[in-house]
């Protein structure tokens, strides 16, 4: 299990810690869109952003949706996560390379540019919740940090690190959610902010072979509880059925332009890249069930 999510508590039971790493999951969301640098670095901190938003708060079959909405260079980002904490997603821009800030990171802030963090609750109810705030930062971790404080009015402490090779392939990815539970002291906050202050380099440290385990002590403390170990995966739901039931949802008249003019369609998956091919006569039967179901 390369990827996975660590669930740990402190030794007063008041806060809890997910840490995960990732390396896989963004390598593979690298991989499929063929992604450069400043494009990875975004696509990769969101996806670990959903997940670790996915194991905080969902249950049963839910999912939920992040969009980053900024100005910058790499468009907007469409991450989706489920309970199960598989993910995946995508990014508006994604052969997007910006020069090196003066620490030699990746300049982040730049890439996403200014805009709005957008985070949909699918809980099962008859409406999905979604909650909105202004990107405050760009480096995401904070801006998922700020979405935390002011639209679940839960304080909280996200950290996110992607690790983008000079050939574009990913060397590492972790991060974590670290959050307030009722009973908490403001001097148990405090002790965690100064340890989250002093931790090294997530990405130099994931880079070394840090586990969620180690940050979660780092954080937390060595006598903290660990309750469960899950693995994560970048993983896409799509498939030929579910988009004959999308192409269903269309006019009979653009349908009918798929048959008469292209004699087809292909169908490409945002998510994941896989292409769908449909058939003239499997677009006239995606016409006829259509228009039977109309009369």
């Amino acid at each position: 299990m390369n990827d996975y999510l660590v669930r740990a508590l402190s030794a007063s039971k008041n806060l809890r810690l997910l840490a995960v790493t990732g390396k896989d999951l963004v390598a593979e969301a690298q991989e499929r869109h063929d992604t450069w640098s400043a494009s990875s670095a975004v696509l990769g901190r969101t996806l670990l952003g959903a997940v670790l938003l996915a194991a905080a708060d969902l249950k049963g079959k839910q999912e939920l949706t992040v969009r980053l909405l900024g100005n910058g260079p790499v468009g907007a980002t469409v991450v989706t996560a489920q309970s199960d904490l598989t993910v995946k997603g995508y990014i508006q821009n994604n052969h997007i390379a910006l020069p090196a800030k003066e620490d030699g990171h990746i300049d982040v802030k730049k890439a996403v540019g200014q805009g709005w963090l957008q985070v949909t609750k699918d809980l099962g109810l008859k409406q999905p919740y979604t909650g909105e705030v202004p990107i405050v930062s760009g480096e995401i971790a904070e801006d998922f940090t700020y979405y935390l404080a002011k639209s679940e009015q839960v304080p909280s402490a996200v950290g996110l690190s992607v690790f983008v090779n000079p050939n574009n392939t990913i060397g590492a990815a972790g991060g974590f959610l670290l959050q307030a539970l009722p009973g908490a002291t403001d001097e148990e906050l405090k002790e965690a902010e100064e340890r989250i202050k002093e931790l090294p380099q997530l990405s130099s440290a994931f880079l070394d072979g840090m586990t969620p385990e180690d940050l979660a002590k780092k954080i937390l403390g060595d006598d903290l509880k660990i309750l469960e170990t899950a693995p994560v995966k970048y993983y896409c739901d799509c498939s030929k059925e579910k988009y004959a039931k999308l192409l269903a949802t269309l006019k009979p008249a653009q349908l009918e332009a798929m048959i008469k003019e292209d004699h087809g369609a292909e169908l490409v998956c945002n998510f994941c890249g896989d292409k769908y091919q449909f058939s003239e006569d499997e677009l006239k039967d995606v016409l006829a069930k259509k228009t039977n179901e109309a009369e």
